[in-house]
């Protein structure tokens, strides 16, 4: 666990911007007070380089002080749960896992940020603002209980160097889903024949904790036609029969190339950072990630490494209809109970300032897009056609088809993901030997007992 980190070690290392170029916050010098913020630790040194400065820059122009704490996202979201337990929260933090933010705007513990959202709403896509759009159950309707400042989405990241060597070119992959991800178990064989025993074709992650896994298996469920497992207005529609061919095909097509060797046996107990480790270590032949964090751990290895990976979006549908892609949103999130919530909205507004932002992920190599196609618009450090990785990231993230997450539509959804009730799933067919059909069944009953908890009564 990294060491903690507070404002008052940075003010000799970072210069500030020069005089006038951002936007002054709202809350005057005469009213200088001092907010609590945890943030969480970036997969590259730079975006905590970059969050410094952001906090800098904002103490120099308000007067007010943030007293922050930098930490790892798996002690940060343990870190959240206590606090939020206990009632002794700070001002402002992150929603980590993504699903807490649905989850405490359901239980009343989170404080509404219309006005925040309000001072950038323009500028938002339309999937970014429906990220932080969720249910309070106490007064029985939807707002804004998050911040959106950053947005994801699923990519497929492969090394061309290992399919080169396998006797094919890039141009061979296949369009469509399952043949797509076939293709690598094609390179696999024959990398396998050339003496490379310990590589595999494909990198699912599949453990029963953390994020990563959930985004996988909301991704296949998608690519087969269950987006609407979840409509907007917070219904599940399990007794859809597309929907549950869906989530069967989902359980199967992964589980199936796991128990056939083409997934590393370890994949099953990965954390959040193991696949990025075993893409590194060109255990895999290709990731999914819903971030660059592969790409810009190895940016400073240009030469070497770094345009190797080819950065590419989802495959179609296997009916060749493109596959939207589920965009998560990075999120500032208050506390009820929080000491300073002027604060705290006053830092958020100066942050999703379009130049405050871009300077913010520029600075942290743009492992994350910002929630604003305006920021790349006018921007061309976005696009530029020198880098591999960020515009084919960009246009599947900001200007491909996205649909939002499940939870967002209804906290339920986040409880699924919470207690893993697919990858659950994934476990039994593949160390039980149960069927997928059986094991869907299982998980179908426990989807429809969570979601029976959380009744939405307003559209």
């Amino acid at each position: 666990m990294a060491k903690l980190t507070r404002r008052s070690l940075l003010r000799n290392s970072f210069g500030l911007v020069a005089a006038g170029t951002l936007a002054r916050p709202q809350i005057a010098n005469a009213a200088a007070t001092t907010a609590a913020v945890w943030w969480v630790q970036g997969f590259a040194q730079e975006e905590d380089v970059s969050f410094k400065k952001i906090v800098a820059d904002y103490e120099k122009t308000s007067g007010n002080t943030i007293d922050y704490n930098i930490v790892p996202y798996a002690p940060m979201r343990q870190k959240i749960v206590s606090a939020m337990t206990s009632g002794v929260v700070p001002d402002l933090f992150q929603n980590t896992p993504a699903e807490i933010i649905a989850l405490y705007a359901w239980q009343d513990k989170l404080v509404d940020v219309s006005d925040v959202v309000e001072t950038q709403r323009e500028e938002y896509t339309e999937t970014a603002l429906l990220t932080a759009h969720c249910y309070n159950n106490v007064e029985k309707k939807r707002s804004y209980y998050g911040v959106p400042y950053t947005v994801g989405a699923s990519m497929n990241h492969i090394w061309r160097p290992l399919v080169e060597k396998a006797g094919y070119q890039m141009e061979d992959m296949p369009k469509t889903w399952d043949a797509f991800y076939d293709f690598f178990k094609d390179v696999q064989r024959k990398l396998r024949a050339k003496g490379m025993r310990n590589v595999y074709g494909l990198g699912f992650q599949m453990n029963t904790a953390g994020n990563d896994s959930n985004a996988r298996a909301n991704d296949f469920l998608i690519a087969y036609g269950g987006q609407d497992i979840v409509t907007k207005d917070g219904k599940l529609h399990l007794d859809d029969p597309q929907v549950r061919k869906a989530a069967i095909e989902m359980l199967t097509y992964p589980t199936t190339a796991y128990k056939e060797g083409y997934v590393p046996p370890g994949a099953i107990n990965w954390n959040d950072a193991d696949d990025n480790n075993a893409f590194h270590a060109q255990q895999i032949v290709m990731d999914i990630e819903g971030s660059l964090s592969g790409e810009v751990a190895i940016i400073k290895d240009e030469q070497a490494y770094y345009h190797d990976i080819v950065t590419m979006p989802l495959a179609l549908s296997n009916d060749g209809k493109p596959v939207p892609a589920q965009q998560g949103s990075l999120c500032g999130l208050i506390p009820k109970g929080a000491k300073n919530v002027a604060l705290a909205k006053d830092f958020l507004k100066y942050l999703i300032q379009p130049k405050v932002l871009n300077e913010y992920l520029k600075t942290g190599l743009g492992r994350n897009m910002p929630a604003m196609p305006a920021i790349v618009k006018i921007d061309p450090w976005w696009l530029d056609p020198k880098d591999p990785h960020r515009a084919p990231y960009v246009r599947q993230g900001l200007f491909g088809p996205t649909v939002p997450t499940f939870w967002t539509s209804n906290p339920a959804y986040a409880q699924v993901q919470n207690e893993h009730v697919w990858q659950t799933a994934w476990a039994e067919i593949i160390q039980d030997k149960a069927t997928p059909q059986a094991a869907a069944e299982k998980a179908f009953r426990r989807v429809e007992e969570i979601f029976a908890k959380f009744p939405i009564t307003q559209t």
